[in-house]
């Protein structure tokens, strides 16, 4: 499996003959986006890799499609060349594509190719914040993939979720080869101190959880309302026990790297 990040939560992983991209932004910086209810965000670097050069693209992994951070203009236009998108059951109705397939956590999508093993989807727990936010930022998954009929996954994407039970429950030793970790804490000033996302402290009790072989963080970096940004994150998972800190990856932008 060769992964590259490519910039906030978008990242790009070459697997089995499978090229799949998670939530595509490749916006240039210097916009301010809104994010409803008074709350905005601005864009501050760019994409490490443009979007042309990464065709074709096979799979889309869209955790949610409500905001910029996480699927932006340039991004959406793009999934029309991609084969097919994997998002939730609201996202499924807001993006047109000839092949959109929208999950629930705990449900699942093969998809099937010629020359390529079998590629099991299976959508898992997300919330965006508070219980009582989610009427506001709307529904959000992670996804689980596997090859074939293997006994665990050999990549999980977390999408933008903060700890929950039931994110606790559904993860337990999920074991997976690779998991990309969304992080960044987001906050935004007219909310106070809710946080949208996990901070690196939530993502040490998320891995020893999942167990996954090789942790790779993002949605880091890249925009103004995450409250914490790589360095801090960085110091915060470097100084958690080894069981955490030997799985982590932090990846160079725009470098395709061999995992695990």
């Amino acid at each position: 499996m060769r992964v590259t990040r490519i910039g906030g939560p978008t990242a790009f992983i070459d697997w089995a003959g499978w090229r799949i991209l998670t939530d595509p932004t490749f916006d240039p910086p210097g916009r301010t986006y809104s994010f409803g209810f008074g709350t905005s965000s601005r864009k501050v670097t760019g994409p490490a890799v443009a979007l042309d050069d990464l065709a074709p693209v096979d799979v889309a992994l869209v955790s949610h499609h409500q905001h910029a951070d996480n699927l932006d203009d340039a991004g959406r236009a793009g999934l029309a060349a991609v084969g097919t998108v994997v998002t939730t059951v609201a996202g499924s109705k807001d993006i047109a594509h000839r092949d959109v397939r929208g999950l629930r956590a705990g449900e699942s999508v093969r998809l099937i190719a010629d020359g390529r093993p079998d590629l099991t989807i299976a959508a898992t727990p997300g919330r965006h914040g508070s219980v009582l936010t989610r009427p506001i930022v709307g529904p959000v998954a992670g996804f689980a993939l596997t090859l074939d009929d293997a006994a665990r996954p050999g990549l999980w994407m977390t999408g933008d979720t903060v700890i929950s039970r039931r994110l606790r429950r559904h993860v337990r030793d999920l074991a997976p080869e690779v998991a990309l970790v969304h992080i960044g804490a987001v906050r935004f000033g007219i909310t106070a101190r809710l946080r949208y996302t996990m901070d690196a402290r939530e993502a040490v009790e998320l891995i020893r959880l999942a167990r996954p072989e090789v942790v790779v963080p993002i949605h880091v970096e890249g925009w103004s309302h995450f409250s914490q940004q790589e360095e801090a994150a960085r110091r915060v998972l470097s100084s958690a026990p080894a069981e955490v800190a030997e799985r982590v990856r932090w990846l160079p932008l725009g470098e395709a790297v061999e995992l695990p």
